[in-house]
């Protein structure tokens, strides 16, 4: 920090680049919710962060404008912030309003304690709305609080009171200004375009050590036509000191927070809220979670080609009419004996990684019944033939596949992968039992016993339940594991047909 003091630290260490930085706002309170701490809160959450607040004023405030303030006494702000910092690490401060002279000396003597690793100062001196939001006999210890910062965020208007200037209609202006400004800090400064006429909407980091690339890191932008700007002062800063703390660059930061914030600007009409200078929607990036069934019914449909394919092979048609050659339906068999053994082997590992304690249970009681399905194959058909279970290619492609994905770690693509051996299974199973009792479930038919365990009605349960399980997977996932899960399913599919497939090719 561009200061002298020497530092005493009383926060527990900060970890830098940390996935979830613990950032500090110090702020002003709006009612409204579209600016101040409530601002903050928002857009260090949609950034990535946990954040806190320390109170430094309360507003009665909405969208129209500012009613009244009150700032509370400065003694209190000081005990806010040390119960904050005695026992919390933080990763980022980002200071907004103040108040006054006594509440600006009391986050001065802290942040000279406490030294944090990044502060962004917002220096809150009129609102958009044009509403002064700083006492006059403030201003001279809000400049002497500058050089505490690693980066001031002012609007043109504060700008331009902070250099002691006039106000500029031009980029070239403000960016002189900005320069003025960082040189008599020796802080960087973010030099804001969102006040200039012109379809163009630039912002730019100006005179800092940290930049590669110069003085000046300009990041171009497109104006949107929104009188919804409530707060975006508040959320850009203290989104910068959110992104800082996680990526320790402020070109990185900027880069990321700016089409962050136009988004917000471009989705703020959905709010509704106010019939003023409305707020930003800051969580605009963030979808509504799927309806219920939505995942499994895109599942579903993708399935369709597989299931019309598998009603066209000859071994289904012939294992309905009960034409199929016995040497078929054993090698059948015999193959499922095995894939059983490893299918069981992969719902255990389901089990393993499952979230809740009722998907564990399922999981592990459908690998039980496959190992007891197993076993009454060997006994109640295999073991009265002459069929030696060898492994067939199809079954060792379809278990390495499973394998594969219980290997993947993500319990949502592994439980994808494991849905069409039920909801295949049982949907092929139904279908040939119905024509069987729709043909008066003939004493003849070769394969009578076999047909009716497809009327199973635990079964049935079971490939429900593993359905609902993947669809609230799926809808709670993200597009990249939406994806992931929906190519795990469409090839465990594909080896469904080619598993049923397989007794006309190696039997």
């Amino acid at each position: 920090m561009p200061t002298a003091t020497t530092a005493t630290f009383t926060t527990a260490p900060t970890t830098p680049g940390r996935p979830i930085p613990r950032v500090l706002s110090i702020a002003g309170s709006d009612p409204s919710g579209g600016a101040g701490i409530q601002a903050d809160l928002k857009s260090i959450a949609a950034l990535g962060g946990y954040g806190m607040a320390a109170v430094t004023a309360l507003t009665a405030q909405n969208t129209r404008g500012v009613r009244s303030v009150h700032v509370p006494p400065a003694a209190f702000l000081g005990e806010q912030l040390d119960a904050i910092s005695d026992d919390i690490g933080i990763d980022a401060v980002k200071i907004g309003m103040l108040g006054n002279a006594e509440v600006i000396e009391a986050v001065g003597a802290w942040l000279r304690k406490v030294r944090p690793a990044v502060v962004v100062l917002d220096p809150v001196m009129v609102a958009t709305s044009g509403d002064r939001l700083l006492q006059e006999s403030a201003e001279a210890a809000l400049r002497g609080l500058l050089p505490l910062a690693h980066l001031i965020t002012p609007n043109l208007a504060e700008l331009a009171m902070l250099v002691g200037g006039e106000l500029q209609d031009s980029w070239d202006g403000a960016l002189a200004q900005g320069r003025a400004l960082a040189t008599a800090t020796g802080t960087t400064v973010l030099v804001k375009g969102g006040h200039l006429a012109g379809n163009e909407c630039p912002d730019a980091l100006v005179n800092t050590a940290g930049l590669l690339t110069g003085e000046v890191v300009v990041v171009s932008g497109d104006r949107l036509a929104t009188r919804n700007s409530h707060g975006t002062g508040c959320s850009l800063s203290s989104a910068m000191a959110t992104a800082h703390a996680r990526l320790g660059d402020w070109e990185a930061s900027l880069r990321e927070v700016k089409p962050w914030l136009a988004g917000a600007l471009e989705a703020s009409e959905k709010l509704e809220v106010g019939t003023g200078n409305g707020p930003v929607h800051h969580f605009h990036h963030l979808q509504p979670l799927p309806s219920e069934g939505s995942f499994a019914a895109q599942l579903w449909a993708e399935a369709q080609p597989d299931l019309d394919d598998i009603y066209a092979l000859d071994f289904i048609r012939n294992l309905a009419s009960g034409s199929l050659q016995e040497q078929e339906f054993g090698y059948y068999l015999a193959q499922d004996a095995i894939y059983l053994n490893g299918y069981s082997r992969v719902l255990a590992r389901a089990s393993a990684l499952a979230p809740t304690e009722a998907e564990q249970l399922f999981w592990a009681a459908s690998a039980g019944q496959c190992l007891e399905v197993e076993s009454e194959l060997h006994r109640s058909w295999l073991s009265t033939r002459t069929v030696q279970p060898r492994l067939g290619p199809v079954t060792k492609s379809y278990v390495d596949h499973l394998t594969a994905a219980s290997a993947s770690g993500s319990y949502a693509v592994l439980a994808a992968a494991v849905l069409p051996c039920f909801w295949l299974y049982a949907e092929v199973g139904a279908t040939l039992h119905a024509q069987f009792v729709a043909a008066g479930e003939p004493s003849t038919h070769p394969y009578a016993d076999w047909l009716r365990t497809y009327a199973d009605e635990e079964f049935a349960a079971a490939t429900r339940r593993a359905i609902a399980i993947v669809d609230e997977a799926g809808r709670k996932a993200s597009a990249a594991d939406r994806a992931a899960m929906l190519t795990a399913f469409k090839q465990s599919c594909r080896l469904e047909v080619d598993f049923f497939d397989a007794p006309r090719i190696h039997s």
